[in-house]
């Protein structure tokens, strides 16, 4: 187990979670949009943190489900990089920075090809510069997948990673929030609102896109069978999540990656946690705490929160980049 230990004032996992995501003070950072064209024709948008030195390391960021760059776990952890002298950019999976991507595709949990191109512009732009990865939830399953599915053939310049409360086993996670009590369908209820809203704008535009069955999702396992996967290439949602989720390719990691997570996560199962392959592979760095939520870990006064996993992960990668 970690050192983290929640406050007295917020205890449990669903306060942890629920206060942590809508409750931050507003970070300030001076921010460069940018517009990235992509092979396939689409796009993804990126902010840039300005006054890092360009030959400084930097520290790609990715969000989670139905983030963005805005989001208050990625301004922090953005924050914590730029005071350790580290360069930053987040990443907007594509139809998450406000506007709709061109193609009727979305973003997906195993999706690696955008982050690869990413690391490999940055790489064509600098090849000199070190590079390190960040995921937070679906945005650090992506990452740990990028890591290991190339293993051995991930570029020099890209250092290590670290990612926070990643659901590894997709099938195992939304079983999770597809179950019963009161806080599973606020969760749910609250990213199928999102998702099913970005479909009905994406059909408008794309009459393929399949409105009808992500109107009639009341499950993640629904709107995965019905959306996810066929928009992807995918046979099922089981096909998707047995190819999508990260645990399965962590021992071929063979860069340094930090885990966090907690034991309390409502979206992650503790038994969904890779502690075999943590043991098994040197390469990997599993911290667990007891406590701790989704995407959270707050701990200090209530006047003056603040964010364990964002400073962890901003130390482990500023210690890695050195």
């Amino acid at each position: 187990m970690t050192g983290f230990q929640p406050p007295r004032w917020l205890r449990g996992r669903h306060a942890q979670t629920v206060w942590g995501s809508l409750f931050r003070l507003p970070v300030r950072l001076p921010l460069r949009h940018e517009r990235w064209e992509l092979p396939d024709g689409d796009f993804i948008d990126i902010e840039v943190v300005q006054g890092a030195s360009v030959e400084s390391p930097v520290v790609v960021v990715c969000h989670g489900l139905e983030g963005s760059a805005k989001a208050g776990y990625v301004r922090g952890l953005l924050y914590q990089l730029s005071v350790r002298g580290l360069g930053a950019i987040a990443v907007n999976f594509r139809g998450c920075s406000g506007e709709p991507n061109r193609l009727p595709r979305f973003y997906h949990s195993g999706d690696t090809g955008d982050l690869g191109f990413v690391i490999d512009r940055l790489i064509a732009d600098r090849p000199e510069r070190a590079i390190a990865l960040a995921g937070f939830s679906l945005g650090g399953n992506v990452v740990a997948k990028y890591l290991g599915e190339r293993g051995d053939e991930v570029p020099r310049q890209v250092r290590a990673g670290a990612v926070v409360s990643v659901p590894f086993d997709l099938a195992m996670c939304a079983g999770a929030l597809d179950g019963g009590g009161l806080m599973a369908r606020v969760y749910r209820g609250r990213f199928l609102r999102r998702l099913r809203a970005k479909v009905a704008a994406k059909a408008r535009a794309h009459p393929t896109v399949p409105a009808a069955a992500a109107n009639a999702a009341r499950t993640f396992r629904d709107f995965d069978h019905g959306v996810t996967a066929p928009l992807h290439g995918f046979q099922s949602a089981e096909d998707y999540w047995a190819k999508s989720s990260a645990g399965p390719f962590l021992p071929s990691v063979r860069r340094p990656l930090l885990i966090v997570a907690a034991e309390d996560d409502p979206f992650v199962p503790a038994e969904a946690l890779p502690r075999a392959a943590a043991k098994a592979n040197p390469n990997l760095t599993l911290e667990v705490s007891r406590e701790g939520g989704h995407v959270a870990f707050v701990h200090g006064p209530p006047w003056a929160p603040r964010r364990h996993a964002e400073q962890r992960v901003a130390q482990f990668l500023a210690d890695a980049l050195r």
